[in-house]
């Protein structure tokens, strides 16, 4: 015997089972004739039209911190990429290491690697740099670790940076823009910053690109436009161009204006005969731990690449007590953007105008030649190769033996030493002294005490070989350049009969 329950109890049951926001207002008694029937053919919790169209929240999956106090101990998300590499040239090593310093040059950046690839080519694909099977194959990776970024190790043309995109569907950037973004992080100087904003206007000038309303047309002609404005007028990307163009304009003019109270500092020192040593050399190599530790500079010191970009000049001062001057400069890097060198040539000119070079390599890295090797390249672009030069190996104390011998014995003027140990710095200061131009006049004079300030000038723009106070004054034998022996001159003594 079959018996049907009442709308009344099944209201009841229903009001028992599920909660009021998910009854359905089909449900109630006055739309549907209640029977076993009709609640057999249910298929779960019945909602709403407009519940159904909801989006819907999946308690337990927040990560917001309840407790403020935890903020400090919580990482930012890092962007996640993937890296792209083609070898053309070399051994499978060498293309290796390029892309290992690409992973580094990423970290710096504040990215996340989670793969890298390398494709064997003659030359990179003209279209998509690696081609396009390659490229539907870094989709597949790109897709299976999660990444939101393609990092290449090359400089793209605009088309290839517009078809990679297309396949892979995510950001993609070269080895050039990477760098800019990390110059841009670490400029803290009024230069520094206006140098690496013209490196990145020149660097996305041919790059601009525009959809809709960016390939428009300005308005031209009409009652209000009077002559020369009648016709199909630029389109708005032409008009971000000349806009560009002329910030880029500008900011040359103030580089220009910054560059002329360097070079009155510059020209300064020259005029007093005070040497000046330039340290110039790879990237990470230790150069402002070297000046630290020969000046006691301060100077920040870092394991990062780039993590100084604003030259810094300290005085310094040989064992023989002679004055010169050391120029810490920016790092190179291979194959680093001719945009970068364009614009920070003015802060290169520290090495073009010095008396000596001191070349700082990585002695624990695995192949410090190409190193040496791309840090002339750009030595020769600034115009800086008749500049004497001593190869400094840093990081002796954590160099491979075999390494340190074979580079001491192909590089003739170097010397192996440890910015951080102070190993060998008494060396590095006894060559810098014999390496520095002396002045080229040798002369000896009895220089009245009333004229103390020519004493003080022999000892600081000369080099002072014996020293003896006399009744009547200091009798000097320096060698001194030739303006300060005109001026002593008058005080040699007489030779006697």
């Amino acid at each position: 015997m079959t018996s049907s329950s009442s709308p009344s109890q099944d209201t009841k049951r229903l009001a028992q089972t599920y909660p009021e926001g998910l009854r359905a207002d089909a449900l109630m008694e006055e739309d549907v004739a209640w029977s076993h029937e009709t609640d057999s053919q249910w298929d779960g919790e019945q909602f709403d039209r407009s519940d159904r169209a909801a989006l819907r929240r999946v308690a337990g999956l927040s990560t917001e911190l309840e407790d403020v106090t935890e903020v400090e101990y919580r990482q930012l998300r890092l962007e996640r990429v993937v890296l792209v590499g083609v070898w053309t040239s070399g051994t499978v090593q060498d293309a290796e290491n390029s892309l290992a310093e690409l992973a580094a040059l990423a970290e710096t950046a504040g990215a996340l690697v989670l793969d890298g690839v390398i494709q064997r080519r003659d030359k990179p694909d003209a279209a998509t740099y690696i081609g396009s099977g390659k490229a539907q194959e870094l989709r597949d990776v790109v897709l299976e670790t999660g990444a939101d970024t393609v990092i290449c190790d090359g400089e793209l043309s605009p088309g290839q940076l517009i078809h990679l995109e297309d396949v892979v569907k995510v950001k993609v950037i070269d080895r050039t823009a990477l760098i800019l973004d990390i110059f841009a992080q670490h400029a803290k100087s009024r230069e520094g910053k206006a140098q690496v904003a013209l490196a990145q206007m020149q660097y996305m000038l041919p790059r601009l690109r525009g959809w809709g309303q960016s390939l428009s047309r300005q308005m031209g002609g009409g009652k209000g436009g009077g002559l020369a404005t009648r016709g199909p007028g630029e389109t708005k990307i032409e008009t971000d161009r000349r806009r560009i163009r002329e910030k880029m304009a500008k900011m040359r003019r103030e580089i220009a204006e910054m560059k002329t109270g360097r070079e009155i500092k510059r020209q300064e020192r020259k005029r007093h005969k005070v040497p000046s040593v330039a340290i110039a050399g790879y990237t990470n190599a230790g150069k402002s731990s070297l000046l630290n530790r020969l000046t006691g500079a301060g100077v920040l010191v870092e394991n990062a690449l780039f993590a100084t970009l604003d030259p810094t000049v300290r005085r310094a001062e040989t064992p023989s007590g002679r004055l010169y001057t050391l120029a810490d400069t920016v790092g190179f890097v291979r194959h680093l953007p001719h945009h970068l060198v364009e614009a920070f040539r003015s802060t290169m000119e520290e090495v073009g105008d010095s008396d000596l070079i001191l070349h700082v390599v990585d002695g624990s890295h695995p192949v410090p030649e190409e190193q040496l090797a791309a840090v002339r390249e750009v030595i020769r672009d600034v115009g800086a190769t008749d500049v004497p030069e001593i190869v400094v190996i840093n990081k002796a104390d954590m160099a491979d033996p075999l390494v340190l011998q074979r580079l001491l014995r192909v590089e003739k003027r170097s010397i192996a030493v440890s910015a951080r140990t102070g190993q060998n710095i008494d060396q590095l200061l006894a060559l810098i002294d014999n390496e520095l131009p002396r002045p080229s006049v040798e002369i000896e004079a009895l220089v009245p005490y009333t004229h103390g300030k020519l004493v003080a000038r022999a000892h600081d723009e000369g080099e002072v070989i014996s020293e003896e106070h006399t009744p009547e004054g200091t009798l000097l034998k320096v060698r001194v350049h030739e303006e300060l022996a005109a001026e002593l001159t008058p005080y040699v003594p007489a030779p006697l009969a």
